[in-house]
């Protein structure tokens, strides 16, 4: 036996304990995957949830409001613990309410009818397209961001339309020539 054989037997052996130097797993056989449901065989065709459920809230806000303002009627005088701020609560809850109530609009287009009504605003064949649910107005009101590229390979144009998703008017567009982009750099 020489001496560097005695120097590896006497050598503290590593524990479970200890990472290795690189925050590798010790176990290669760990690997990351993706939960069951996103898997795309078990995907099913997605729908766009619908505006008109802030109503709900709404209503609930109307009702402790309602509430609030109940109680500081007939309690105010008798009662320590209301004072005006049951009177302020009942406000700022029908405040919330008016706006959830009234922001609350039904959407009548979905993404893929914007898509076609983007596509007939910005006059050319169209290729990629992608949209997006954004809101406008101070009352919320739901529009469809749709950018568009032209058929071609690579795209000569393209183009943004806004179109809105309650009476699927186009609201704006614009449309330019795509810049030429050197990826070979």
């Amino acid at each position: 036996m020489t001496d560097a054989d005695d120097a590896r037997d006497t050598a503290p052996k590593p524990s479970a304990n200890d990472a290795p130097a690189n925050d590798a797993p010790a176990n290669d056989d760990v690997r990351d995957s993706l939960p069951d449901d996103l898997h795309v065989d078990h995907a099913s065709e997605y729908e766009f949830p619908d505006n008109s459920r802030r109503r709900k809230p709404g209503y609930l806000y109307l009702g402790f409001a309602a509430a609030c303002l109940l109680i500081w009627l007939t309690k105010r005088d008798s009662s320590a613990l209301v004072n005006n701020g049951f009177l302020w609560a009942a406000i700022l809850l029908s405040v919330v309410a008016l706006f959830s109530i009234t922001s609350g609009w039904r959407m009548q287009l979905d993404e893929q009818q914007a898509l076609v009504k983007a596509q007939g605003a910005v006059g050319f064949p169209v290729g990629h397209a992608s949209a997006q649910q954004v809101w406008r107005g101070l009352r919320s009101r739901p529009t469809w961001r749709v950018l568009i590229y032209s058929a071609e390979d690579p795209p000569r144009r393209r183009g943004l339309v806004l179109v809105d998703a309650v009476d699927g008017g186009v609201v704006e567009h614009m449309v330019q020539d795509n810049p030429v982009e050197d990826w070979d750099v």
